[in-house]
C-alpha cells in the first residue's frame, strides 16, 4: 500500500495549477480555447484563488494557393487564454468557485493574395465578390459552479452543477466594409460527476458543458471603396451562430510515492456550427460555411513531486481534425511541460507547449471561398500562474 499512496497534499500539488496551465492544446479543433477551472471545486483549503494567463503564437499559412505554390507569412494570429477562478469551501462537504476564461476564439489576417483568390472564385461563381483581410471572434465565459461531495465506500462521491454566462463578439474587415456585432450573453449550464479517495491522488470526473445559441447585432461601416460604390456610411447588422456543447472524461491516480498520471477524453460538438450568417440591411446575407464534425481530445500525461516546494509535469495531447475541406483545421499534436514552485505565499507555476499541426487543405467545391493548402505547421504556447489558498 505505501508504494501506492500519494498523500492528499500531493496530489493537490501535482495536479492543481501545473495541469490546468497547459492542459489544453496550443491549438484546439473547431474554435475551443479556455476552459473553466473548476479543479477549485476539489480544494480543502477554506479560499483559494488562482489566475493563469496563456500565450499562444500558431503559424498556420498556406502552401499553395489556386494551384500555385506561395511562400506567405501565417494567416492565424496570436491569441491570448486568461484564466481566473475563486473557491471557497462552505461547510464540511459544499463548495463553490466563480470562474472566468474565454471558451472559444478566432483570428486571422488574410495576405493580399488570399484576397485575390477569394475575388477570382466568387467571380468565376457568379457571386458578388467581397474579399475578407480579416476575420475575429472571441466569446468571454463568466460561471459560477458548486459541488456537494458525500462519503461512499473509501471514498467520496461529488455531485457539481452550475451556470455560466457567455458572450460573444464579431468582427470581419471586408473590401466594401467592416462589420461588428456582438451578444451581451447568453445563459448556459455545466453538470458533473466525480469519485475521489485523496489517499491515492485517485479521482474520475466527467463533466458535461451546454451549447449555447448567439444572437448579436451590431453595425456595418463603408469603407472608402464602398462608400465610392454608393453604399450608405453605416448599417445595421445582425447575425446568429451555436458554439457547441461538449463532455469531458477526467481521471487521475497516484501510481507511486510523489508521481501521479492523469488523463482525460473529451467530446465536442462541433457539427452544430455547420455556418455562420450575418446580414447587413440593404446589402444581403454572407454565409461563412464551417460544415464541421464533431471533434475528440485525448491527453496523457505524469506528474512528480520533486520535493515539498518543487513538482512538475509532462503531457502529450492529441486533438482531431474538425475540418471537412470548407477550411483547414487538422489534426494536431501537443507537447506540454510544466512547472511549480511553492512560494512562502502562494504557488507560482510556469509552462509551455508545443503543437505539430497536420498538413490540409480547402476547396471551394466543399465551401471554402477559394482553394487553398497548408503544409505541416507548429504552434508555441507560454503562460504562468499564480494561486492562493488560506
Amino acid at each position: 500500500m505505501k508504494l501506492m499512496m500519494v498523500g492528499r497534499r500531493r496530489a493537490l500539488l501535482l495536479t492543481l495549477g501545473v495541469s490546468s496551465l497547459i492542459a489544453m492544446p496550443a491549438m484546439a479543433g473547431g474554435f475551443s480555447r479556455g476552459e473553466a477551472n473548476t479543479d477549485m471545486l476539489f480544494n480543502e483549503a477554506r479560499f483559494g484563488a488562482e489566475a493563469s494567463y496563456v500565450y499562444v503564437s500558431p503559424d498556420r499559412s498556406y502552401s499553395s494557393l489556386m494551384g500555385q505554390p506561395v511562400d506567405e507569412d501565417s494567416y492565424s494570429d496570436e491569441f491570448r487564454i486568461p484564466n481566473i477562478a475563486l473557491g471557497m469551501r462552505i461547510g464540511e462537504d459544499f463548495s463553490c468557485a466563480l470562474t472566468y476564461t474565454k471558451p472559444f476564439g478566432a483570428s486571422a489576417t488574410y495576405s493580399a493574395a488570399a484576397q485575390l483568390a477569394e475575388y477570382q472564385t466568387a467571380v468565376a461563381n457568379g457571386i458578388d465578390a467581397n474579399p475578407t483581410s480579416k476575420m475575429k471572434f472571441s466569446s468571454e465565459e463568466f460561471g459560477a459552479t458548486c459541488d456537494m461531495r458525500f462519503d461512499a465506500g473509501p471514498g467520496r462521491l461529488h455531485m457539481i452543477g452550475g451556470a455560466f454566462v457567455e458572450t460573444f463578439e464579431y468582427a470581419e474587415d471586408t473590401f466594401i466594409g467592416n462589420v461588428r456585432l456582438k451578444d451581451d450573453g447568453k445563459l448556459g449550464y455545466r453538470l458533473g460527476l466525480a469519485y475521489d479517495i485523496p489517499e491515492y491522488a485517485l479521482r474520475v470526473q466527467l463533466m458535461y458543458r451546454s451549447q449555447i445559441k448567439h444572437e448579436g447585432d451590431g453595425t456595418f461601416t463603408a469603407s472608402a471603396d464602398g462608400l465610392g460604390l454608393g453604399i450608405p456610411g453605416t448599417l445595421p447588422a445582425n447575425g446568429a451562430g451555436t458554439l457547441p456543447q461538449s463532455v469531458k472524461l477526467y481521471a487521475q491516480t497516484g501510481i507511486a510515492p510523489g508521481w501521479l498520471a492523469y488523463g482525460s477524453i473529451a467530446w465536442t460538438d462541433w457539427s452544430v456550427l455547420p455556418n455562420f450568417n450575418y446580414t447587413v440591411t440593404g446589402l444581403g446575407t454572407s454565409n461563412k460555411v464551417f460544415n464541421y464534425t464533431d471533434g475528440y481530445t485525448v491527453q496523457l500525461g505524469v506528474g512528480h513531486e520533486f520535493n515539498d516546494k518543487l513538482s512538475g509535469t509532462v503531457n502529450i495531447t492529441w486533438d482531431e481534425g474538425v475540418g471537412t475541406g470548407a477550411d483547414i483545421t487538422t489534426d494536431s499534436w501537443t507537447l506540454g511541460l510544466g512547472a511549480q514552485y511553492k512560494a512562502t505565499v502562494g504557488t507560482i507555476g510556469v509552462g509551455a507547449a508545443v503543437t505539430y499541426l497536420t498538413a490540409g487543405s480547402q476547396s471551394a467545391s466543399k465551401g471554402a471561398t477559394y482553394d487553398a493548402e497548408a503544409s505541416a505547421d507548429w504552434a508555441v504556447a507560454a503562460g504562468v500562474s499564480y494561486k492562493i489558498e488560506f
